[in-house]
């Protein structure tokens, strides 16, 4: 594979979505991918459903281009089999709890000794120290520990579970990827490794960038429900159209504003919103209720006032503009030469393989044998 990191090569000792994922940019961009995995089982995602050949459908997403190797790190000869890859590894993605890498004389110090320029990057929940570091949690513990679930959970009653992995893929993935980039650059220019310390329950708070600010500045911190883009105001919400599809409407700015309630007949009195949100909004959603989504979409079309259709997601992969765009131009095939679109990702066309140089996701234990001069297991 070509690309920007063409010549490196990476260990990923991680499982599931957040090193997964921060590999998977690695590797189309253009650097030697290899999954350390557990032999038998390998990788827990492999196991998912739906199946897609041989493993679940959300592995081979999420792992396409990569290399794998089954090795018990457990044992001294696993080890042995793969410190040959240590020697010749310029990052290092892993994802255990706190002290098992150590456990397996694979910590950083452990690595670093043997690779001295190695960038060696920790993804945890909460961090490698601190009182909650070894706490077991997943997305939805993450997100509430930060506060941002208590934004915008809809009812008490009827608490709505975010739609979005966030914690995982922008609290994960996403800054695991910008630090061990940096950490490429800062060893371009000194020589040296690093150590990277992703715990993805703190790395939300870039999200809570307004609660922050108003909360600390006013003495309120904002609630469920109560701030501009968190339902509060009738200029951002969702609502209903008559056959049951939702309106996502956005028009914040008055101009917008203005040309959103002249499209659809909002009666004057209702349009000043600072004196009644509430009214505003009722009103607001009786209107949008009366006619259906088919209806409602050429005329926010031409008022282009930020309001638009919720789609579904065939809808939006269906999408001319996308398809235009080029963002489903890559396509993942598996062992039996089936295809379906690849994961897309914001990687810049100039620092990406081209599309038809993609692999498919590895077998377990695929490459043991090449990688290691072990047999495959």
């Amino acid at each position: 594979m070509s690309g920007a990191l063409n010549g490196l090569r990476v260990l990923d000792f991680s499982t599931l979505l957040p090193g997964p994922m921060a590999t998977l940019f690695l590797a189309e961009a253009g650097a030697e991918v290899i999954k350390i995995e557990r032999p038998g089982s390998g990788d827990e995602m492999r196991s998912y459903v739906p199946r897609w050949g041989d493993d679940s459908a959300n592995f081979n997403i999420l792992n396409r281009g990569k290399k794998s190797i089954a090795l018990d790190l457990k044992s001294d000869a696993g080890r042995a089999q793969l410190m040959p890859l240590i020697e010749g590894a310029d990052i290092i993605v892993e994802q255990f709890r706190p002290g098992v890498m150590a456990r397996l004389g694979l910590s950083y110090d452990d690595v670093r000794a043997i690779r001295p320029g190695i960038i060696y990057c920790s993804i945890s929940g909460y961090g490698q120290s601190g009182p909650r570091a070894l706490r077991a949690g997943h997305d939805l513990n993450y997100q509430g520990d930060a506060g941002l679930l208590a934004l915008s959970y809809g009812s008490p009653q009827a608490p709505v579970v975010p739609a979005a992995l966030i914690a995982d893929i922008a609290g994960g993935a996403y800054p695991a990827l910008v630090n061990i980039l940096m950490a490429l650059r800062q060893r371009d220019q000194t020589g040296e490794g690093a150590y990277i310390d992703i715990a993805m329950a703190e790395t939300i708070f870039p999200f809570l960038y307004s609660a922050m600010a108003e909360g600390q500045v006013s003495g309120d911190f904002p609630g469920n429900g109560d701030s501009m883009t968190t339902g509060a105001s009738p200029r951002y919400r969702l609502y209903p159209t008559s056959d049951g599809r939702i309106l996502a409407a956005a028009p914040l700015e008055q101009k917008f504003w203005e040309s959103f309630c002249e499209a659809i007949g909002l009666e004057p009195a209702l349009r000043d919103d600072t004196r009644d949100p509430e009214a505003t909004g009722r009103g607001v959603a009786a209107i949008i209720a009366s006619r259906p989504a088919s209806e409602w979409e050429p005329v926010f079309d031409a008022a282009d006032c930020c309001c638009s259709i919720v789609r579904t997601v065939d809808e939006a992969m269906r999408c001319e503009h996308y398809r235009a765009r080029g963002l489903f131009d890559h396509t993942l095939t598996n062992a039996g030469g089936d295809h379906i679109t690849a994961l897309p990702l914001p990687i810049a066309p100039a620092f990406r393989a081209a599309p038809d140089d993609m692999l498919p996701a590895p077998a377990l234990g695929a490459q043991t044998g090449d990688l290691t001069g072990g047999d495959k297991s």
